[in-house]
């Protein structure tokens, strides 16, 4: 609809993290913020969210009121601004434990703070930037690649509409980086020219091995990425 037909003054975003693309065509559509954030069940609560007036697309926001953030590396150290580490909160609204669960209590509840289980990185504003969920995140050639980082580049071409990145172990037992594409309808684009596009915006290293098109992406009823259906052997290397 054309905007002068819409009463909307606000939207929101959830289910997956919104690519920095997907934001800006939508507000250059429509004429109007969509807001990102991230909450959990955890937490009950949004505790990380771009706010109006204040909307950096690509990124989840600035910590609410009332919740403290940190990242932290794989010894439970702060991470440095511009590294990758995982999600750490504070908050009020915390649950206490995992009836029944004592293992997955003590991973996720420690000493006040919960872990998400997502990597972030913050920037030199405050900002934070989704890298992955840690289980998701992929090490190719000894370094450790962002999936969502080569998905929200592969949406800025003109011809993608969505794209999901999966590792996948070859014959030698070494992870390659393989992208999903769904293209806008009538669009064409070869694997070797999305390859290039990602190559001329992120370090070499991250770009995907291999791309394979496909009509829609696996996704649940909330609109995640299920992304255990395209590590699968039918969707592997052909």
């Amino acid at each position: 609809p054309d905007r002068s037909e819409l009463a909307l003054r606000l939207a929101s975003s959830a289910g997956e993290a919104l690519p920095a693309e997907l934001g800006l065509r939508f507000s250059a559509h429509f004429g109007i913020e969509l807001i990102d954030g991230i909450g959990s069940t955890e937490l009950l609560h949004i505790f990380l969210s771009n706010r109006p007036g204040q909307v950096r697309y690509g990124t989840t926001g600035w910590p609410v009121e009332g919740y403290a953030i940190e990242l932290r590396d794989e010894e439970n150290s702060p991470v440095p601004d511009g590294e990758p580490g995982d999600l750490f909160i504070h908050g009020p609204s915390s649950a206490l434990m995992y009836w029944g669960n004592r293992d997955k209590t003590r991973e996720t509840f420690q000493g006040g703070w919960t872990k998400s289980g997502d990597k972030y990185v913050r920037g030199a504003d405050g900002s934070y930037t989704y890298s992955g969920r840690s289980d998701d995140m992929l090490k190719v050639s000894g370094i450790y690649v962002s999936p969502f980082e080569v998905e929200a580049t592969l949406a800025q071409h003109p011809a993608v509409l969505e794209a999901a990145v999966v590792g996948l172990v070859d014959a030698d037992g070494l992870t390659k980086t393989k992208a999903f594409v769904v293209r806008k309808s009538g669009a064409k684009v070869s694997e070797d020219e999305l390859k290039s596009f990602v190559k001329d915006r992120l370090a070499p290293y991250k770009y995907p091995r291999l791309i394979e098109f496909i009509e829609d992406l696996p996704k649940t009823a909330t609109g995640k990425i299920q992304r255990f259906k395209l590590r699968a052997p039918a969707a592997g290397p052909r």
